[in-house]
């Protein structure tokens, strides 16, 4: 026997992933948007039949789309549904092609599903910048006035990224905070960087058929280009929505085909809410990530491709209240993005003894002190060298579980940026670890871009127990640094 909508031909079998239907009350009631609304009885088990697919299973409800139209079945724990708040979205693939306003539960899985093709696009981009910048010159990398450097991959993905949520949500509905400024590439004597940003963008936003987006229907001049990167003018706050988002995190080592990171976040109302980290060049195993990358290109010609193969590169993302973070390789070749693309939930490490743990800090001397946080691991009982990494990859290693903890102490007078930091936080806190300042305070994303308020520096860890002995050491130790 199956339940029948007559009206839209779509049937519903009988079992449901061997699973039976047992309350004869379930009766089809009226279309709502293009989703058909389920209760969520049949638990999360892999359904059977390919006439139709399942998309979410949050809260009272299972979120199902038949390509064609739905239909509304009731449940006892039923909320209501807004239908003026759908929005149809720019993925290609029929069940993504709209997204209904839905419970608590299943809040912004809309947006953390774009962001992530999103990211998957820009990391593709990123790593053929990278090819070029380490194979051929490097006058294509210019300095930003506090001399740090930025490439064409820098305005490249902000261009991108923006460009891609603006079409998907809405211009006048996205407010992005990014890294980069659109003046520093419209300045005398960079035409010849221009020309190539926007030759780099319209190959990328080419290739979004194979991402499950869509891209634009011609090809994008200049003005439209420098106007993508230009919306990305907001100074964040405390109050409403707004997107963070970091080109190339790391751009130090990504100029020296090194660990990098691109970070995208989502803040409402002072709160991150969903994280994205792409890291193109994360080894799949903890023990390579102290090496150089072009080191491991060399090793990978000599050994056979593996599915645990050093560069295959992930995006790892999580969303506010799911209690989970999930990793998803990077798409590679030809391949189409199937959504879920293999991914898989990672999980911090069960780790808190001192003296097992390792513990990850910046590459650079000038990024945070290596003496004080020397002092700290000493105090604390921490055996092993630190592992050195540009970029948030050091969030991802915590959050995968391949490191227990992160310290960051910057030298007197330097403002921590909210690009650096928000998508990393997130993620390891539904992985199941904590991230505070040294006070133990949450880090605020409330007050613009900067992280003001920070007390002394940042702690990632694990755990609570490691988390604590750390605090209660910078505690003894502060007024004895230089810091």
């Amino acid at each position: 026997m199956s339940i029948s909508c007559a009206s839209f031909a779509a049937k519903f079998p009988h079992v449901f992933g061997e699973r039976k239907w047992k309350n004869s009350s379930f009766t089809p009631i009226h279309l709502r948007g293009s989703f058909l609304l389920f209760p969520h009885v049949f638990g999360e088990r892999k359904w059977k039949n390919s006439s139709f697919t399942p998309i979410h299973l949050r809260g009272s409800f299972l979120f199902l789309n038949f390509h064609t139209r739905s239909c509304n079945i009731p449940f006892p724990n039923i909320v209501s549904v807004d239908s003026n708040r759908t929005r149809s979205c720019l993925t290609m693939e029929g069940q993504y092609q709209t997204t209904v306003a839905c419970p608590e539960a299943n809040k912004y899985q809309k947006e953390l599903d774009v962001s992530v093709r999103a990211i998957q696009m820009a990391c593709s981009l990123c790593q053929r910048v990278q090819e070029s910048l380490i194979s051929k010159t490097y006058s294509q990398i210019q300095s930003k006035d506090d001399d740090s450097p930025v490439t064409i991959a820098d305005w490249s993905v902000q261009a991108t990224v923006s460009w891609l949520l603006s079409e998907c949500f809405g211009s006048r509905n996205v407010s992005i905070v990014a890294e980069e400024d659109v003046q520093n590439l419209t300045k005398p004597g960079t035409a010849g960087l221009l020309e190539a940003v926007v030759k780099t963008v319209n190959e990328c936003l080419a290739d979004a058929p194979r991402f499950g987006l869509i891209g634009p229907q011609m090809v994008l001049g200049t003005k439209e280009i420098l106007e993508a990167i230009s919306r990305c003018n907001s100074k964040g706050g405390k109050t409403g929505r707004f997107w963070v988002l970091d080109p190339v995190d790391g751009t130090l080592g990504f100029v020296r085909g090194d660990q990098y990171a691109v970070a995208l976040a989502l803040i409402e109302d002072g709160e991150v809410v969903l994280g994205v980290l792409g890291c193109p060049n994360y080894p799949m195993k903890k023990e390579w990530l102290s090496y150089h990358h072009r080191y491991y290109r060399i090793i990978s010609k000599l050994t056979p491709p593996t599915s645990e193969s050093w560069d295959k590169g992930c995006v790892i993302y999580a969303r506010r209240g799911s209690g989970k973070a999930w990793m998803q390789p990077l798409l590679n070749g030809n391949k189409k993005l199937e959504w879920p693309n293999s991914a898989r939930p990672v999980q911090v490490s069960s780790i808190d003894n001192p003296s097992l743990a390792t513990f990850c800090e910046p590459v650079e001397k000038a990024n945070s002190s290596h003496s004080f946080t020397s002092g700290l691991a000493h105090s604390v009982g921490l055996r092993k060298q630190p592992l050195r990494v540009y970029s948030m990859v050091k969030y991802a290693a915590i959050a995968r579980g391949d490191a227990e903890i992160f310290m960051k102490f910057a030298r007197a007078g330097y403002k921590e940026k909210i690009w650096d930091h928000a998508a990393g936080v997130v993620i390891i806190q539904e992985a199941g670890g904590m991230v505070t300042d040294a006070g133990g305070r949450p880090l605020d994303f409330s007050k613009g871009i900067f992280l003001e308020g920070l007390d002394r520096g940042i702690i990632a860890c694990s755990g609570a127990k490691l988390h604590d002995r750390i605090i209660m050491a910078v505690d003894a130790s502060w007024n004895s640094s230089s810091l």
